[in-house]
Protein backbone atom coordinates (compact mmCIF):
# COMPACT_ATOMS: atom_id res chain seq x y z
CA UNK A 1 0.00 0.00 0.00
CA UNK A 2 0.90 3.46 -1.00
CA UNK A 3 0.30 6.98 1.24
CA UNK A 4 0.28 10.30 1.12
CA UNK A 5 -0.84 13.08 2.70
CA UNK A 6 -2.52 16.21 1.43
CA UNK A 7 -3.51 19.93 2.83
CA UNK A 8 -5.00 22.19 0.41
CA UNK A 9 -2.76 20.25 -2.91
CA UNK A 10 -5.51 20.63 -5.28
CA UNK A 11 -2.90 21.74 -7.46
CA UNK A 12 -0.46 19.21 -7.37
CA UNK A 13 -1.83 16.01 -5.96
CA UNK A 14 -3.40 15.07 -9.01
CA UNK A 15 -0.04 15.26 -10.29
CA UNK A 16 1.38 12.64 -7.42
CA UNK A 17 -1.52 10.23 -8.36
CA UNK A 18 -0.83 10.18 -12.19
CA UNK A 19 2.97 9.13 -11.86
CA UNK A 20 1.69 5.80 -10.29
CA UNK A 21 1.61 3.23 -12.88
CA UNK A 22 -0.70 0.21 -12.98
CA UNK A 23 0.24 -2.22 -10.54
CA UNK A 24 2.93 -0.56 -8.91
CA UNK A 25 1.23 -1.35 -5.58
CA UNK A 26 -1.86 -2.70 -4.09
CA UNK A 27 -3.78 0.64 -3.12
CA UNK A 28 -3.46 3.91 -3.01
CA UNK A 29 -4.60 6.24 0.22
CA UNK A 30 -4.16 9.70 0.78
CA UNK A 31 -4.94 11.52 3.86
CA UNK A 32 -6.78 14.30 3.39
CA UNK A 33 -6.07 16.74 7.08
CA UNK A 34 -9.27 19.22 6.44
CA UNK A 35 -8.24 20.41 3.22
CA UNK A 36 -10.34 23.75 2.49
CA UNK A 37 -9.95 23.40 -1.41
CA UNK A 38 -11.06 20.46 -3.74
CA UNK A 39 -8.42 18.24 -2.93
CA UNK A 40 -10.52 15.41 -1.38
CA UNK A 41 -12.58 15.37 -5.24
CA UNK A 42 -9.06 15.79 -6.95
CA UNK A 43 -8.12 12.56 -4.78
CA UNK A 44 -11.58 10.76 -5.76
CA UNK A 45 -11.41 11.70 -9.42
CA UNK A 46 -7.90 9.25 -9.71
CA UNK A 47 -9.36 6.38 -7.89
CA UNK A 48 -7.62 6.72 -4.42
CA UNK A 49 -9.09 6.15 -1.19
CA UNK A 50 -9.52 9.28 0.81
CA UNK A 51 -9.32 9.52 4.71
CA UNK A 52 -10.74 12.66 5.96
CA UNK A 53 -9.50 14.38 9.25
CA UNK A 54 -12.13 16.89 10.39
CA UNK A 55 -9.76 19.24 11.72
CA UNK A 56 -6.05 19.73 10.43
CA UNK A 57 -4.28 17.41 13.24
CA UNK A 58 -0.29 17.62 11.16
CA UNK A 59 1.64 15.52 9.19
CA UNK A 60 2.46 12.92 12.22
CA UNK A 61 -1.18 12.40 13.13
CA UNK A 62 -2.00 11.83 8.97
CA UNK A 63 0.65 9.18 9.51
CA UNK A 64 -0.45 7.42 12.04
CA UNK A 65 -3.94 7.20 9.90
CA UNK A 66 -2.69 6.07 7.55
CA UNK A 67 -0.47 3.21 9.33
CA UNK A 68 -3.80 2.29 11.53
CA UNK A 69 -5.72 1.68 8.32
CA UNK A 70 -2.69 -0.31 6.62
CA UNK A 71 -3.06 -2.51 9.68
CA UNK A 72 -6.78 -2.60 9.48
CA UNK A 73 -6.85 -3.71 6.18
CA UNK A 74 -3.95 -6.01 6.39
CA UNK A 75 -1.55 -4.69 4.36
CA UNK A 76 2.03 -6.21 5.09
CA UNK A 77 4.04 -2.94 3.70
CA UNK A 78 3.45 0.59 3.70
CA UNK A 79 5.25 3.19 1.96
CA UNK A 80 5.04 6.73 2.91
CA UNK A 81 5.41 9.38 -0.10
CA UNK A 82 4.39 13.19 -0.16
CA UNK A 83 1.66 14.84 -1.26
CA UNK A 84 2.91 17.75 -2.67
CA UNK A 85 4.43 16.24 -5.62
CA UNK A 86 8.23 16.04 -4.66
CA UNK A 87 8.69 12.14 -4.82
CA UNK A 88 8.10 10.21 -7.75
CA UNK A 89 5.82 6.79 -7.16
CA UNK A 90 8.19 4.60 -9.72
CA UNK A 91 11.01 4.59 -7.12
CA UNK A 92 8.71 2.86 -4.35
CA UNK A 93 10.96 -0.44 -6.31
CA UNK A 94 13.70 0.61 -4.87
CA UNK A 95 12.10 0.86 -1.81
CA UNK A 96 10.36 -2.77 -1.83
CA UNK A 97 13.35 -4.53 -3.38
CA UNK A 98 14.96 -3.54 -0.02
CA UNK A 99 12.06 -4.87 1.88
CA UNK A 100 11.45 -7.99 -0.68
CA UNK A 101 14.96 -8.65 -1.28
CA UNK A 102 16.88 -8.16 1.50
CA UNK A 103 14.72 -8.26 4.37
CA UNK A 104 14.44 -4.86 5.57
CA UNK A 105 11.97 -3.57 8.21
CA UNK A 106 12.43 -0.10 7.26
CA UNK A 107 13.94 1.76 4.33
CA UNK A 108 14.75 5.52 4.11
CA UNK A 109 14.66 6.87 0.78
CA UNK A 110 17.90 9.43 0.74
CA UNK A 111 18.28 11.91 -2.03
CA UNK A 112 21.95 12.33 -0.90
CA UNK A 113 23.15 8.50 -2.05
CA UNK A 114 24.61 8.23 -5.38
CA UNK A 115 21.83 7.54 -7.76
CA UNK A 116 19.62 9.97 -5.91
CA UNK A 117 18.66 13.50 -6.66
CA UNK A 118 17.44 16.64 -4.94
CA UNK A 119 16.81 19.12 -8.37
CA UNK A 120 16.59 22.57 -7.04
CA UNK A 121 16.17 22.57 -3.52
CA UNK A 122 17.02 25.81 -1.78
CA UNK A 123 20.67 26.08 -0.15
CA UNK A 124 19.69 26.35 3.22
CA UNK A 125 17.26 23.01 3.01
CA UNK A 126 20.45 20.98 1.72
CA UNK A 127 22.33 22.44 4.69
CA UNK A 128 19.84 21.43 7.11
CA UNK A 129 18.85 17.75 5.91
CA UNK A 130 22.16 16.75 4.28
CA UNK A 131 24.63 17.97 7.38
CA UNK A 132 23.00 19.23 10.42
CA UNK A 133 20.02 16.69 10.71
CA UNK A 134 21.86 13.76 9.58
CA UNK A 135 25.32 14.48 11.67
CA UNK A 136 22.83 14.47 15.01
CA UNK A 137 21.10 11.44 13.93
CA UNK A 138 23.74 9.53 13.39
CA UNK A 139 25.31 10.54 16.81
CA UNK A 140 22.08 9.43 18.78
CA UNK A 141 22.11 6.12 16.92
CA UNK A 142 25.66 5.54 16.55
CA UNK A 143 25.45 4.76 12.69
CA UNK A 144 25.84 6.40 10.10
CA UNK A 145 22.61 7.91 7.89
CA UNK A 146 23.00 10.37 4.71
CA UNK A 147 18.70 11.05 4.90
CA UNK A 148 17.27 11.15 7.82
CA UNK A 149 14.52 14.32 6.82
CA UNK A 150 12.92 13.06 4.21
CA UNK A 151 9.35 11.24 4.48
CA UNK A 152 9.60 8.95 1.30
CA UNK A 153 10.06 5.13 2.98
CA UNK A 154 8.83 2.14 3.45
CA UNK A 155 7.71 0.77 6.67
CA UNK A 156 7.37 -3.71 7.28
CA UNK A 157 3.95 -2.58 9.72
CA UNK A 158 4.67 -5.76 11.49
CA UNK A 159 7.45 -3.90 12.98
CA UNK A 160 5.24 -1.42 14.61
CA UNK A 161 3.34 -3.97 17.08
CA UNK A 162 6.63 -3.97 19.16
CA UNK A 163 6.20 -2.95 22.62
CA UNK A 164 8.99 0.18 22.78
CA UNK A 165 7.40 1.91 19.75
CA UNK A 166 3.88 4.24 20.52
CA UNK A 167 2.75 6.20 17.69
CA UNK A 168 -0.38 7.44 19.94
CA UNK A 169 1.95 9.77 21.90
CA UNK A 170 0.25 13.57 21.18
CA UNK A 171 3.71 14.94 20.76
CA UNK A 172 4.27 13.39 17.53
CA UNK A 173 1.01 14.94 15.74
CA UNK A 174 3.33 16.94 13.63
CA UNK A 175 6.48 16.17 11.85
CA UNK A 176 8.31 14.17 15.08
CA UNK A 177 6.67 11.35 14.14
CA UNK A 178 8.55 10.85 11.08
CA UNK A 179 11.98 11.27 13.37
CA UNK A 180 10.77 9.47 15.81
CA UNK A 181 9.56 6.22 13.85
CA UNK A 182 13.05 6.40 12.17
CA UNK A 183 14.84 6.64 15.22
CA UNK A 184 12.72 3.31 16.94
CA UNK A 185 13.83 1.11 14.05
CA UNK A 186 17.13 1.44 14.36
CA UNK A 187 17.51 1.42 17.83
CA UNK A 188 14.88 -1.37 18.69
CA UNK A 189 17.35 -3.50 15.96
CA UNK A 190 15.22 -3.59 13.15
CA UNK A 191 16.72 -4.25 9.56
CA UNK A 192 16.77 -0.55 8.25
CA UNK A 193 18.92 0.59 4.93
CA UNK A 194 18.56 3.51 2.98
CA UNK A 195 18.28 3.18 -0.71
CA UNK A 196 18.90 6.52 -3.43
CA UNK A 197 15.19 8.58 -4.52
CA UNK A 198 14.32 11.54 -6.39
CA UNK A 199 13.36 14.55 -4.45
CA UNK A 200 12.41 17.40 -6.76
CA UNK A 201 11.21 20.69 -5.27
CA UNK A 202 8.53 21.76 -7.80
CA UNK A 203 8.13 25.68 -8.59
CA UNK A 204 7.67 28.45 -6.07
CA UNK A 205 5.19 29.67 -7.31
CA UNK A 206 3.30 26.51 -7.07
CA UNK A 207 4.70 26.57 -3.02
CA UNK A 208 6.98 24.13 -2.59
CA UNK A 209 6.63 23.22 1.64
CA UNK A 210 4.22 24.08 4.41
CA UNK A 211 6.68 23.98 6.77
CA UNK A 212 7.08 26.88 8.36
CA UNK A 213 10.53 27.98 8.93
CA UNK A 214 10.58 28.07 12.67
CA UNK A 215 8.19 25.62 14.00
CA UNK A 216 8.94 23.24 11.42
CA UNK A 217 12.59 22.77 11.64
CA UNK A 218 11.96 22.83 15.81
CA UNK A 219 9.49 20.12 14.79
CA UNK A 220 11.74 17.74 13.00
CA UNK A 221 15.16 18.71 15.73
CA UNK A 222 13.44 18.35 18.66
CA UNK A 223 12.84 14.74 18.80
CA UNK A 224 16.41 14.67 18.63
CA UNK A 225 16.99 16.24 21.86
CA UNK A 226 13.92 14.69 23.22
CA UNK A 227 14.84 10.80 22.29
CA UNK A 228 18.70 11.62 22.97
CA UNK A 229 18.63 12.47 26.20
CA UNK A 230 15.80 10.33 27.01
CA UNK A 231 13.31 12.30 27.87
CA UNK A 232 10.50 11.04 25.96
CA UNK A 233 10.42 7.31 25.00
Amino acid sequence: MAASIAHNEASKIGSVLDRFTPGLVDRIVVVDDASTDETPEVIRSKGAVVLTHQRRSGAGAAIRTALKYAVAEGFDVVVVLAGNDKDRPPEIRRLLAAVEDEGCDFVQGSRYLPGGDFGNMPFYRQLATRYLHPLLFSLIVWRRFTDTTNGFRAIRLSALQASGIDLDQPWLDQYELEVYLFYKMVRLGYRVTEVPVTKIYPPHALGYTKMKPITGWWSILRPLFLLGLHIKR
